[in-house]
């Protein structure tokens, strides 16, 4: 769902672009021009036979029409039931409009035909809807038939009737007979001439338009990226609303416990050393309720620069790691933090260490009832901070990998003594943590070690105090 997670390297797999199937597919609008290609084409061959009275050889050409008209129908057939077309599907097709409209073009004069424009359409519609290398692969392969056209092809005859003297009505007419010798005479030129044209228009074509789609290709893809932002964004805003009003409400049930558990420990307390202890934890963990509470309520209020602390990054850290082990007690951690000494002075709010408390408690849940530690290890340079977090969990399956970061999506059950997680906290130390130009990377670890690893990658260049 969010860009800043990430597989680990190697294991997403290159597909193969796929349409969907219906009016949003390429293909089905290949096949709409197509029918008014065939249409086009058996009335321009009537009305040439019947009216011109040009004779062409119809059966070969006709054949070539019903050909088209077969292949049209069999597609509209199979994407009807349901299947997608891909790319190079689509330009298939499209090669076999180029194909037929060479051979149309051969029995009727080939490159001296007026019709010869028609193989600018082939690469249009590839630039437009297919990727650059089908595009270009399209105009190369309009030029070869064009260019084959020149050299091969039956010559056109002329109309008979009384359309026989039609060119020379024509250029009595326009006072331009003259010219028309002119032109006569200078033919082979003329066909260069429409070739080179041909040329440049479609290599402009294939060049311009492949540039256009991919922009808006490219537009699409931050368009949709905006939107899961704002709806991410919305989902942070109604859940810090919920957080804010059960701060609100909770600090009387806390305050109650607090009262209880002094009233325990005064009475019952004094004797028994296991149940002082675990009447002191209570007592901690009360504590460190309200506590957060109370500094939820107070940062709301505060503005970032009001909110922020500067700490050197090594201090900084193991800060949190104290912290979580106060919530964590009985979590065994093994902490390791190496980098370019002094450690750079960063200055954050108290959403980074959420985040980063999000994290450490996730992959202590996932390590379970292991007798492995949960390895907690932080490098640093001048430039960034990475921090891996490794368990010795079951790993993640292909549901999580696929909707790991989804808000309210947990792979936690109820165990007991520990109670289902409600599937946000990935999601908002994910939030903050692209929040601060940072990304979260999750993925299994390599055999034979089990479990998974939890990969922050932090810039410090936005963390650093100013001085």
């Amino acid at each position: 769902m969010f860009p800043a997670f990430q597989e680990q390297p190697g294991e997403e797999q290159e597909r193969a672009p796929a349409f969907v199937s219906g009016s949003a597919n390429p293909l089905a609008r290949v096949l709409v021009l197509r029918r008014i290609e065939v249409l086009t084409q058996a009335v321009v061959l009537l009305l040439a036979v019947a009216w011109l009275k040009i004779p062409l050889d119809v059966a070969p050409m006709m054949a070539v029409i019903a050909l088209l008209a077969a292949v049209n129908l069999l597609t509209r057939w199979r994407l009807a039931r349901g299947a997608a077309a891909s790319e190079g599907e689509v330009f298939a097709h499209l090669a076999i409009d180029v194909a037929a409209l060479g051979v149309l073009l051969y029995f009727a004069g080939g490159s001296a035909n007026p019709f010869v424009s028609l193989f600018l359409l082939p690469p249009t519609l590839a630039a437009a809807m297919l990727s650059t290398r089908y595009a270009w692969s399209m105009a190369a392969m309009t030029l070869a038939a064009y260019t084959f056209l020149i050299f091969w092809k039956l010559p056109l005859p002329p109309p008979q009737g009384d359309l026989a003297q039609f060119d020379a009505l024509l250029a009595r007419a326009t006072g331009g007979a003259s010219e028309h010798a002119i032109h006569s005479s200078g033919f082979a030129l003329h066909i260069l001439g429409m070739w080179l044209n041909f040329v440049i228009s479609v290599g402009v074509v294939a060049f311009f338009l492949t540039r256009m789609a991919a922009a808006l290709k490219q537009r699409e893809r931050e368009l949709a990226v905006v939107r899961e932002a704002v709806l991410r964004d919305e989902q942070i805003l109604s859940l810090g609303t919920l957080a804010a009003g059960a701060a609100h409400q909770l600090g009387t049930p806390l305050a109650t416990m607090a009262v209880v558990i002094r009233e325990l420990e005064l009475n019952h307390g004094s004797g028994d050393t296991e149940l002082r202890e675990d009447l002191l934890l209570l007592r901690e963990q009360v504590d460190r309720c309200k506590q957060t509470i109370s500094q939820i309520l107070a940062s709301s209020g505060q503005g970032r620069e009001e909110s922020l602390r500067s700490l050197a990054l090594d201090a900084y850290l193991q800060h949190v790691l104290d912290d979580w082990q106060l919530i964590r007690p009985h979590a065994r951690l093994s902490v390791t933090l190496h980098g370019a000494q002094p450690a750079p002075l960063i200055a954050v709010d108290r959403t980074l260490e959420q985040a980063l408390l999000n994290l450490l408690d996730n992959a202590a849940d996932a390590n379970g009832a292991s007798q492995e530690v949960l390895r907690f290890t932080a490098s640093w340079d001048g430039d960034r901070c990475r921090i891996e977090i490794l368990d010795a969990g079951p790993g993640l399956n292909a549901e999580a990998r696929q909707r790991q970061g989804e808000a309210f999506f947990t792979t936690k059950v109820d165990a007991g003594e520990r109670a289902g997680g409600l599937g946000i906290g990935l999601f908002l130390s994910n939030a903050t943590l692209e929040r601060l130009g940072g990304k979260v990377e999750l993925f299994n670890r390599e055999p034979p070690q089990s479990g998974a690893c939890t990969r922050v990658t932090l810039p410090l260049a936005r963390l650093k105090a100013q001085s």
